[in-house]
């Protein structure tokens, strides 16, 4: 496991929920879902979206915000959202890093951001824009914060099934 935590607030979406848990899989990641949930964590597209990387995840549930606060005290937070005011891209992020999305369809509480200003994050869009899907913005961040950390104990060279290199 990295030192990279993917926390989900409220998620509503079982899909969006099934492809971050397959990033948190792949990468190392940790998943911390916050209830309540717009799903059950046996719905069938939650499930199919992760495929069969169910068995690789760090998974923990929190009642609510206050209870994931209360028993990840000393954890370094940024929360994505497109109110924040910089750039992730302009972060260097240290371990113990907690990446925190809220509701697809409401975002993180407006008091919390006001109370994290320096460590509320946003991926540049066109003004038009309303948002980027949301497993694909926690795909994003988790990769900016890897590549910053050289990739610890990812395979970072393939291999052809056919041909040598």
């Amino acid at each position: 496991m990295t030192d990279i935590n993917i926390v989900l607030v409220e998620p509503q979406i079982p899909q969006n929920t099934g492809n971050i848990a397959r990033t948190c899989a792949a990468t190392g990641a940790s998943l911390h879902l916050v209830k309540p949930m717009g799903f059950t964590v046996d719905d069938k597209k939650l499930k199919r979206a992760g495929l069969d990387y169910w068995h690789m995840l760090d998974i923990t549930y929190y009642e609510g915000l206050e209870d994931f606060f209360e028993k990840n005290k000393g954890g370094n937070f940024f929360f994505l959202t497109t109110k924040g005011r910089h750039i992730f891209t302009e972060v260097t992020f240290p371990k113990n890093t907690f990446i925190v999305f809220g509701r697809e369809d409401a975002g993180l509480p407006e008091e919390l951001l006001k109370q994290h200003d320096e460590t509320s994050l946003r991926i540049p869009m066109v003004d038009d824009a309303r948002s980027l899907n949301l497993s694909n913005t926690a795909a994003i961040v988790t990769y900016e914060i890897l590549r910053q950390w050289n990739y610890p104990g990812l395979l970072c060279e393939g291999q052809l099934t056919k041909y040598k290199w």
